[in-house]
């Protein structure tokens, strides 16, 4: 198994999305990219934490690759808009690929050179180094309870 972390806005739309792809074990939602270890929504939202909501995926690569993921992701979203989804405006609705591995960070640089190249040279996605990524405790219990 493999994870994938990313960035595209609200995280509980793509969420759901992603829970659907054959391959994908597991999802749950998060935050990731901030100056700090643990946060909260609320903390989040303020803009001064630098996290970003984000969806985390638990996957089988002989099932879906990463590659497959990321043009899913970039399928999803508007990479275009710097910090935010449609009504969706702040840092933490950024587009960003968090990658755990060289191998991914490669793979991530070709997938997003790619969608440059459609989109006009307009994308503003960011391709970082998982960091700080924090389980958004608050509403995990609620989500396994409408599973």
């Amino acid at each position: 198994m493999e994870i994938a972390i990313l960035a595209c806005g609200c995280f509980w739309s793509p969420e759901i999305k992603f829970s659907k792809l054959k391959g994908v074990i597991n999802t749950e939602v998060g935050y990731c990219g901030g100056n700090t270890e643990k946060t909260s929504y609320e903390e989040v939202c303020t803009g001064n934490t630098n996290h970003a909501e984000v969806v985390k995926l638990m996957f089988d690569p002989s099932q879906i690759s990463y590659g497959e993921i990321l043009d899913f992701f970039f399928e999803i979203h508007d990479p275009t808009t710097l910090n935010s989804q449609g009504p969706d405006i702040g840092t933490q609705y950024r587009s960003e690929i968090f990658y755990s591995n060289d191998n991914q960070k490669k793979i991530a640089e070709t997938i997003l050179d790619k969608y440059n190249k459609k989109f006009s040279g307009k994308v503003v996605t960011r391709i970082s180094k998982i960091k700080n990524y924090s389980l958004a405790e608050e509403y995990h219990q609620k989500y396994l309870e409408k599973r």
